[in-house]
This record gives C-alpha cells, sequence and structure tokens, in this order.
C-alpha cells in the first residue's frame, strides 16, 4: 500500500487497549481464584504488590487510547514516552502478542521482533536450532536459513555455544543471539524494545550501525524503545512520544526528545510513583519505590555547592539485606552526565521502609537535570541483581553562577555539564 508516492509499512487507525486492573490475569489460575475470594470476604487481595492502592481493584486502564499512525518502509522510528505510557503496549500489538480493543492494525510485511531477552527462543532447544526456528516462522525455507547461517553465527559472538541449549545462555549471549537473529533473518520490519541495555557496549555499538545499515542500506522498517536518548540520535530519523496512551508529538527527533524531557521531568518536592503510570512491570515485586520527597527544597532549584536532601519510601515482600542504590544523571539535553552511588548498603525490613539521603550537586553546572533510580543487590555470585528502577525518578535546576564582573562561569555548550576539579598548578 502506497500514500504521498511512499510505500506504507505500518498503518494504525484508532487503536485502543484497554486491561482490566485486579480482576483476572493474576499469572495462574490458582493466584486469580485467590483474588476473587479475598475480595468475596472483604479481604486484602494476596497477590497484591505491597504498597499498590486497592482503589485499583475493577478499574479499567487504558495503555493505548486512539492511536493513528502511519509508518513508511525504510524508516527508522525512535518511541519514547515515560514508563507506563504505552510504549511496551503498543510493540506488542504489532508483534501480535496481543490484540487491540478497538481500532485497526494493517502491517505490510513480515515482523522479526525482540521484546526481552530470548524472545520467541526455546529454551530447551540449542541456538542454532532456535535460528531454524525463528526462521520458520518468518515463513523462510531450510535453504534460505542455511544461506543466512554463517553471518547469523558471526554477528552474534556466540560460536562456541551454538550447539548448547539457550536455557545455559547469559542474558547477555541470549540478546547477542536473539538481535543477531532478527537483524539478519528476511523481515521487512524490527521491531526492539529495549533489550540491547543487557549488552556490552561494543555490541550495543555493532547492533546500532546494523539497525542503520538495515533502515538506511535495505530499506527496512525499524521500530526502536528506548530510554537513552543518545541511541534514539544515532539511529532514528523520526520519533515520536507517548504519553498517557496517546501520541503528543511525531516528527523532528530532537524535538521529541525536548518534549519527552519535559513531560517526564516536571520538577516537583514529592514523586508518588504509585500511580499507575509509574508501576515498574519488570521489577517482578522484589522492591517497589513507593515516593520521593525533598527536605531542603520548595522549587527544586539549587547552586552547584549545595546538596538535596530526601526521603524514598520503599516497600519489599521479604527481608533484604546489602540494599543499593544507584542515580544516573543526565543533563537537560540527553547526554549523560555521571552516575553516583550511594556510599554504603543498606536493609530492607519486610513492608514498608524509608531512607534518607543526600544528593550532592557539586560540579553539576548550571541547567536541568534528570536523574533516573535504581535499585539493586550483588547476588551470592558477586552478579548485580536489579531489583526496581524509576526512569526519571526525580528532576532539579541547578542555578547560574555570576562571578565578580557579572560574568557566566561556565559554558556547557563547550564545556560540558559537569564542572571538574580544578588542575593544580604546583610551581
Amino acid at each position: 500500500m502506497s500514500e504521498n508516492n511512499r510505500e506504507i509499512a505500518i498503518k494504525l487507525s484508532g487503536v485502543k487497549k484497554m486491561y482490566k486492573l485486579g480482576q483476572i490475569g493474576g499469572g495462574t489460575l490458582q493466584g486469580d481464584l485467590q483474588s476473587w475470594w479475598a475480595r468475596v470476604r472483604g479481604k486484602e487481595d494476596p497477590n497484591t504488590m505491597i504498597g499498590q492502592k486497592q482503589r485499583l481493584v475493577g478499574q479499567t486502564f487504558m495503555a493505548l487510547n486512539g492511536i493513528d499512525l502511519t509508518i513508511y518502509q525504510g524508516e527508522a522510528l525512535g518511541i519514547i514516552g515515560a514508563n507506563g505510557a504505552g510504549k511496551s503496549t503498543m510493540l506488542k500489538l504489532l508483534s501480535k502478542v496481543t490484540a487491540p480493543s478497538d481500532g485497526e492494525i494493517d502491517i505490510y510485511g513480515r515482523v522479526a521482533s525482540m521484546l526481552e531477552v530470548g524472545t520467541g527462543f526455546n529454551g530447551e532447544m540449542t541456538g542454532r536450532e532456535n535460528i531454524y526456528m525463528n526462521g520458520a516462522i518468518l515463513g523462510m525455507t531450510k535453504a534460505e536459513i542455511d544461506a543466512k547461517m554463517e553471518d547469523i553465527i558471526e554477528f552474534s559472538e556466540v560460536r562456541e555455544f551454538i550447539d548448547t541449549p539457550v536455557k545455559r545462555y547469559s542474558s547477555g549471549m541470549y540478546v547477542k543471539l536473539a538481535f543477531s537473529v532478527a537483524a539478519h533473518l528476511d523481515s521487512e520490519i524490527m521491531i526492539m524494545d529495549e533489550v540491547l541495555a543487557v549488552g556490552d557496549m561494543a555490541f550495543q555499538k555493532k547492533c546500532l550501525t546494523k539497525m542503520r545499515e538495515a533502515a538506511n542500506k535495505e530499506g527496512r522498517t525499524v521500530l526502536y524503545v528506548s530510554h537513552n536518548m543518545n541511541t534514539i540520535r544515532q539511529l532514528c530519523d523520526r520519533c515520536i512520544v507517548l504519553d498517557k496512551g496517546k501520541i503528543i508529538f511525531d516528527g523532528d527527533v530532537e524535538e521529541a526528545i525536548d518534549i519527552y524531557l519535559g513531560t517526564t521531568g516536571v520538577m516537583s518536592t514529592y514523586y508518588d510513583f504509585l500511580q499507575p503510570t509509574q508501576l515498574n512491570r519488570n521489577a517482578k515485586g522484589k522492591v517497589l519505590f513507593k515516593y520521593l520527597k525533598t527536605l531542603n527544597s520548595a522549587d527544586m532549584k539549587f547552586y552547584s555547592d549545595s546538596r538535596i536532601e530526601m526521603e524514598i519510601a520503599l516497600a519489599a515482600p521479604k527481608p533484604l539485606e546489602k540494599v543499593k542504590l544507584r542515580f544516573e544523571v543526565r543533563y537537560q539535553n540527553g547526554i549523560t552526565s555521571g552516575t553516583s552511588f550511594l556510599d554504603k548498603p543498606f536493609n530492607l525490613l519486610e513492608g514498608d521502609n524509608t531512607v534518607t539521603l543526600h544528593f550532592d550537586t557539586t560540579h553539576f553546572v548550571a541547567g536541568k537535570y534528570y536523574v533516573d533510580l535504581v535499585a539493586y543487590i550483588y547476588n551470592q555470585f558477586g552478579n548485580e541483581e536489579y531489583l526496581n528502577g524509576i526512569y526519571p525518578g526525580f528532576a532539579f535546576e541547578i542555578i547560574e553562577d555570576i562571578n565578580e564582573n557579572n560574568e557566566l562561569v561556565w559554558l556547557p555548550q563547550y564545556w560540558g555539564s559537569v564542572h571538574l576539579h580544578d588542575t593544580v598548578l604546583v610551581k
């Protein structure tokens, strides 16, 4: 199908997706029956995540609320928005993982999607067998898959494990093979959620290059969801911003990023993380962020030699020891400024907990900053185990410093967003 002399790859018309919160879908029949019996008796739902408000039970949630979108062949489209904006739901609809509640979706071409680590893989099958299975799903013959096999294995960097069952793969190996399969098998449309964050930096760069080639040289359509604005800039030539299930912007990448940072980085002295759009659905209930409030500011504006005093409330379904926090800071242009780690771990009791922290703003230059908040622990093998994250957790602004001659001290467009320690003249 064509429109304005351009071939259409995907067209969404009035697409809506509604979920019923708290009614069904607990994951198992036993869980749904437990929830129903608790409601009948007026008791607390035993399957409700700690801290989730009971007023959500029985209500509906519009994950997508009237999406009209046309994507053309050869486009690299970025999809950005806050947690709960509808990004992953849209990709699931396009990948036919679920169906829309209303509206129409027309797709012209075969779709290869990677929505999470190991999507479409059978853990009992080897990497090679999973390549054949994915190719068959796309309608390819064995001969066609054989012709692509060597390129897939070479790109994936898992050659020595290709005949090993993928259930033994690390998450990084899963991603490498899954991306390689999606990128090399014959599909006109590639759909990628932010799974590349699991891979190492060198492989991420390699994947971005491959996706650019797929769009620019091979004429394939790429849809990419990411919280990393740098990768959106590198890959995409068009970007949409989702907010509360609706498209609020469709067009230039830089304009989209500015709007995204404005909607997700609203400066506030109190952030309620229990709102439906803020729940992190990948955390599996290990830790729940409830709220964050600042204790020493009425407007979240600080000088660069200040500190932000804050209280963070968390809930844990069971006691956890040596919990750590990471604060990943981005400047107003989306460029990562740096990361601050909590100086020492803390323990969480079962149920509600609060911690009081001091976030140091020393060396930050004038401008707005957005801080992603991540909770994690190290397991018995010394590996990081993700507990939960809020993207962003809070925002603040550093007020411009003026020297005695009424001159700006810093030029961030040339010198960056962090003022390093001065170099010392010894003699």
